[in-house]
């Protein structure tokens, strides 16, 4: 019977790792696919260069900019999708590696051995280069001749909180988008923002989703836009996880639902 179990358990490990690397091979795919016009830019940052993945919509007319701040893993091939599916919207896209220049070994995220490493290496970076690294890639775009001047910003986990902190950062930026991320710790830190700032959560993400309340009150303290969606059912890094057609319904429809609700955002 021991034996039998042990077969079917390692079935279902292999089951899911082929599973995730079929999802793996979707993305790439769908990046090879693309008839975007895809980058890898380098910005000069101080003594660092600063690289990013920047993607171009298909139109005759310059377009609006978006950061995309990316999870706690790195710059990820679901990144760049996310930045090549907006830029599909009609929007100008570029994903930061805020990993870049790290270490000497290390110089962007393809280069840590797992995404663990990455995830390791991300909560060792200093709030200052990350601000640094932003300022940077708001300048970059908000010069871009294709681009329209406006600059909004949009993270995901480790990148939705980097968003909110971002937006006390900068007033320049037309709004912040925030993917279950947490606000600034510190309620005088709100003070500091002068741009909208909207979040969307799963339903299913209570770690977050408990600190939502008190930046409610914070952001109304200051008289600030904080407009919070709640997608029910649906669980942390539901927008990658919505992104497999095979994936968990309640995930796909929050996914479907919170594009349509970016994409009107940003076109205000």
């Amino acid at each position: 019977m021991e034996r039998y179990l042990k077969i079917a358990l390692f079935s279902l490990f292999c089951g899911l790792i082929s599973i995730k690397l079929q999802a793996q091979d979707t993305m790439e795919n769908r990046l090879e696919n693309s008839p975007r016009h895809h980058e890898w830019v380098e910005i000069s940052a101080g003594d660092k260069t600063l690289k990013g993945f920047l993607v171009y919509p298909e139109t005759s007319e310059k377009a609006k900019t978006v950061i995309v701040i990316h999870e706690n893993r790195g710059l990820t091939t679901w990144v760049r999708n996310f930045a090549d599916q907006l830029a599909e919207k009609g929007f100008i896209a570029f994903a930061p590696d805020l990993l870049s220049d790290f270490s000497e070994e290390y110089e962007q995220t393809l280069d840590f051995p797992s995404s663990d490493d990455a995830r390791n290496a991300i909560y060792k970076l200093d709030e200052k280069l990350v601000t640094s690294y932003l300022n940077n890639s708001f300048n970059y775009l908000e010069k871009l001749p294709a681009g329209n001047g406006e600059v909004a910003v949009v993270g995901f986990c480790w990148g939705g909180s980097q968003s909110f902190r971002y937006a006390t950062n900068n007033q320049d930026l037309s709004e912040a988008l925030v993917f279950y991320g947490t606000g600034p710790k510190e309620a005088i830190d709100y003070a500091k923002i002068e741009v909208p700032v909207y979040g969307f959560y799963g339903g299913n993400d209570q770690r977050v989703n408990a600190t939502i309340e008190a930046s409610k009150e914070a952001m109304k303290e200051y008289q600030l836009i904080y407009d919070v969606q709640i997608y029910e059912g649906a669980g942390h890094a539901y927008m990658r996880a919505g992104d497999d057609p095979n994936g968990d319904k309640t995930n796909i429809e929050a996914r479907n639902k919170s594009w349509d609700r970016l994409v009107r955002i940003l076109e205000k």
